[in-house]
This record gives C-alpha cells, sequence and structure tokens, in this order.
C-alpha cells in the first residue's frame, strides 16, 4: 500500500479509501451487506494496508458507522482514519432538525456519530453537501467549535458548486475559523466536469481530494450492456440519475473494457489507475461488496498507464450536465 498526505493536514492516509456506503443493512438497500460480511472486508482491507475509512449518518441509518466502529474497535485506534458526514436525514422519517447543517443539527448529529463509532473524535467530519437553508458562517462557526472541542480533527466539504467552495474557504479565513481541508468530490472517467473549476482550485489551495464514485456506480467494471444484471445495476436508481450512459460515455466504457484485456486486468482496475495518474486526487473512495474487489483495487495502484493509453481513454468524453451537488 502507498501512502499520501491528506492536502494539507499533514496526516499520512492510504491511496485508497475503503467507502463504507455498502456496509449496514439490506433493509436500507438490497446491494448492502450486514455485518459479518461487512466485517471481512474491513479487516481485509486492514490486512492490504487501508488505514482511511469513509462513512456518513445516513448510510443505512447510521448502521455504517456501528459496523465500522465494532471493527476497528478491536485494532489500533491510533493507526486508522476515520471520516463520517452529516446533512442528508439520518432515517426514513427524519424530524426538521435531522437535516441539513444548522448548529443545532451538526452538534447532535457529531455526537450520534461519534456514539455509533465509539469514538471520543473522529478524523475528518464532512458537510454531506451544501445547505442552502443555513448561511455559511452559522455552519462554519459550529464547526470550529466542534475542531476546539476535540470531537474532530479536520472539517471537510463534498460536492458543491466551485463558486460556493471558494466563499466557504474565503469565510473561514475571513473570520478565522477552520477551513476545510478536503473536497468530497463526484469524478471519474464519464464524469469528468470536475476539471474546469474545482480541481485546479482545490489543488491551487492544497484541498485533499477524495472522489467518490471513482467507478461510475459500477459504470466502469463491466460492458455497459451488463450492468443490469448485477444486484445494484436493477435496484440502485440514484445510478440511473447519473449522465453515465451519455455523451461519450458507452465509447469510454468500451475503451476501457478494451485497455483492460490489452493489460490483463479488469476494468474496474483500469478505472482506478486512470484516477490514481491524476495529481489532483489524493485517494479515490473504493466501495465494494467483496473481498475479491477490495484485492483487485489494491492491484490497481501497481497498474502504470501510458500517456497515450490515458489519451485513449479520454478522447471521447463530451461535456455532461453537472450532477452529484443535489
Amino acid at each position: 500500500m502507498d501512502y499520501t498526505t491528506l492536502g494539507s493536514t499533514g496526516m499520512e492516509v492510504s491511496s485508497l479509501c475503503l467507502g463504507c456506503m455498502s456496509f449496514g443493512s439490506s433493509e436500507w438497500q438490497p446491494w448492502v451487506l450486514d455485518e459479518e460480511e461487512s466485517r471481512e472486508i474491513i479487516e481485509r482491507a486492514i490486512d492490504l494496508g487501508i488505514n482511511f475509512f469513509d462513512t456518513a449518518n445516513v448510510y443505512s441509518s447510521g448502521k455504517s458507522e456501528e459496523i465500522l466502529g465494532n471493527v476497528l474497535a478491536e485494532y489500533d485506534r491510533d493507526e486508522q482514519v476515520v471520516a463520517t458526514k452529516a446533512f442528508l436525514p439520518p432515517e426514513e422519517d427524519p424530524h426538521p432538525n435531522a437535516t441539513g447543517l444548522s448548529r443545532k443539527t451538526i452538534e447532535q448529529e457529531l455526537a450520534n456519530s461519534l456514539d455509533r463509532l465509539g469514538m471520543e473524535t473522529v478524523d475528518l467530519y464532512q458537510i454531506h453537501r451544501w445547505d442552502y437553508e443555513t448561511p455559511i458562517e452559522e455552519t462554519l462557526r459550529a464547526l470550529d467549535d466542534a475542531v476546539r472541542r476535540g470531537q474532530t480533527r479536520y472539517i471537510g466539504a463534498s460536492s458543491m458548486w466551485t463558486y460556493q467552495f471558494a466563499d466557504a474557504l474565503h469565510t473561514s479565513d475571513r473570520l478565522d475559523l477552520e477551513r476545510f481541508a478536503t473536497m468530497q468530490n463526484h469524478y471519474n472517467l464519464v464524469y469528468r466536469e470536475e476539471e474546469r473549476e474545482m480541481l485546479p482550485f482545490a489543488e491551487r489551495e492544497g484541498i485533499g481530494v477524495m472522489p467518490w464514485s471513482p467507478l461510475a456506480g459500477g459504470y466502469l467494471t463491466r460492458p455497459h450492456d451488463e450492468l443490469e444484471a448485477t444486484t445494484r445495476g436493477e435496484t440502485d436508481k440514484y445510478i440511473d440519475q447519473l449522465p453515465y450512459r451519455d455523451g461519450g460515455g458507452p465509447a469510454v466504457n468500451e475503451r476501457v473494457a478494451e485497455l483492460a484485456d490489452d493489460h490483463g486486468v479488469t476494468m474496474a482496475q483500469i478505472a482506478l489507475a486512470w484516477l490514481l495518474h491524476k495529481e489532483w486526487v489524493t485517494t479515490p473512495i473504493v466501495g465494494t461488496t467483496s473481498v475479491e474487489h477490495l484485492e483487485d483495487a489494491v492491484e490497481a495502484l501497481e497498474i502504470d498507464l501510458s500517456d497515450s493509453d490515458i489519451d485513449y481513454l479520454e478522447e471521447p468524453y463530451e461535456p455532461l450536465p453537472v450532477a452529484g451537488h443535489e
């Protein structure tokens, strides 16, 4: 496993982050694993050298946090880097203050997350989207206080417009508040709109970039006409709301398959290797429901793509509507 510094924090994280959305309860989503199956993947990730784990209060209504905390409690906590999030409703029928980024919501949801994780401090606490109803000053003051109380070491942001992220960083600088240290945004071979503004801006500001959906919800793991054959492809309707099949998506998918065959590796490994060759990416968030796919993801760190390979993969891409901010 390779390790890298997370933005300007000085904190070292593995070059792959294990996303924990697939851990929890199948009652939340049919493709989600229960605790026993989840444990197997988390423990194998640790064996492989992964030290960075990303979860959220909304994943299986907090069950993901519980499972992650239960497993990590059996290891040296100092060796692990744990990130979680708030903003989206953590339950199916939430009360009005369960959602958003007000001081009340942040303080109660962070406390609830720490309780489920069984931890006094989380390493990275992220806003899961932009809250149009709460002034950013209110959110940042609450997050700054959480850092001062020792409940989180760093704060991070997720998908939003670049002007919003710039406003948040400027507000922190102006009010002498904790700055967002990371950006968890939507970025993969078939969705590259973040290259226009967010990624260059994050690179300039020393922000750690940890893309979600690096494999496009499975679209880059198999030929595009086979996606529906998987449980997630059949049941995860959020994937259908994203423009992976639009524009040059099918052509990119075919080229990933072609290069995978040429290199003697899987499509997922080629898609991950492409991301890992991007200097502005710190660590992709890889979600998986099998140990085999996790091991494949780690092996992608060893794949060396040539400049011509990268150009060939990127050439069919066409501009797409922005997706993932809302």
